[in-house]
């Protein structure tokens, strides 16, 4: 009977430290967020929503994740192809990818900010070869958040590669065979079999990969600043802002508050969205191939 509760005694550590790390803090920044004078009030998020920054800002995080999360996935997907055949040097190449996201953070982002210089910079040293003017990247309104979008992918499409790759590995080979059987090229094999069989993977790297990007500010914070004129300036820097710069830690909760909500209605919605089981998939593949419908 004693032994029965060792399982829970062994959690309780890791219980303690997520209370502690976790779920106290997003209830005082809830506390924060409602509570003035010691009374609940909507009177902060009235004022942050009053105010011009917040919503240029909300609208820069938006264009962030809308850009960044399908080119991210897009990309990862068709390196995951690549290193999982059988050819030879695959697993070099899957070492190779994955090397930018074993990189610090602050590295990756002083290194491409070193790419992007307008004087001397690698990319514009470049550009001048071909008689291109040399460009502001960071320094342009129109540049800087595309730029902040190669760095997100070039950092994390290899991260996002290994979890693909372990959904394609874990497709059973018959599935293959059976669509070369049935004549069908290898495009069409990936899009009508691959891709429905790993839903359930595409929804988990989808509402990670938009989490990250919703909490993203690192290259704001080192390089940009929300600058040029507020082009970069997401909802996650202006909050560091709220709370280190101007000391205002109710509109700093408030900010933090919005963002909570925005990634738990994403999630829920891209779980009903794509949260088709993988039997579901697999009976459409199977019903597709009877058919003869993967046939080219």
């Amino acid at each position: 009977m004693k032994n029965k509760y060792v399982p829970y005694l062994l959690l309780l550590p890791a219980f303690l430290l997520i209370c502690i790390f976790k779920i106290y803090p997003v209830l005082t920044t809830l506390r924060q967020a409602f509570v003035v004078d010691g009374a609940l009030s909507l009177a902060t998020f009235q004022r942050v929503f009053s105010e011009k920054t917040f919503w240029n800002c909300l609208k820069v995080t938006m264009k962030l994740n809308v850009v960044t999360v399908p080119l991210q996935i897009l990309i990862s997907f068709v390196l995951a192809l690549l290193v999982s055949t059988k050819a030879k040097g695959s697993g070099v190449f899957r070492t190779i990818f994955y090397i930018p996201f074993a990189v610090s953070t602050t590295v990756s982002v002083m290194v491409w900010n070193l790419m992007f210089q307008f004087n001397g910079g690698v990319i514009n040293s470049f550009l001048s070869i071909f008689g291109i003017e040399a460009q502001g990247f960071f320094n342009d309104k129109k540049q800087a958040l595309w730029c902040i979008v190669v760095l997100c992918s070039w950092k994390g499409c290899g991260y996002w590669m290994m979890f693909l790759m372990a959904g394609i590995k874990n497709i059973d080979s018959s599935v293959y065979e059976a669509a070369k059987m049935d004549g069908a090229s290898y495009l069409r094999t990936i899009w009508s079999i691959v891709i429905p069989l790993m839903k359930r993977v595409f929804l988990f790297v989808c509402v990670a990969n938009t989490s990250a990007n919703m909490l993203l500010f690192a290259p704001m914070q080192l390089v940009t600043e929300g600058g040029p004129r507020n082009s970069t300036n997401v909802l996650m820097y202006e909050a560091y802002r709220s709370a280190f710069r101007y000391a205002d830690m109710p509109r700093c909760a408030v900010i933090v508050t919005v963002l909570l909500a925005i990634l738990v209605a994403i999630s829920v919605f891209q779980f009903f969205a794509l949260g088709d089981n993988e039997a579901r998939a697999a009976k459409r593949a199977a019903r597709k191939l009877a058919r003869g419908g993967v046939a080219v």
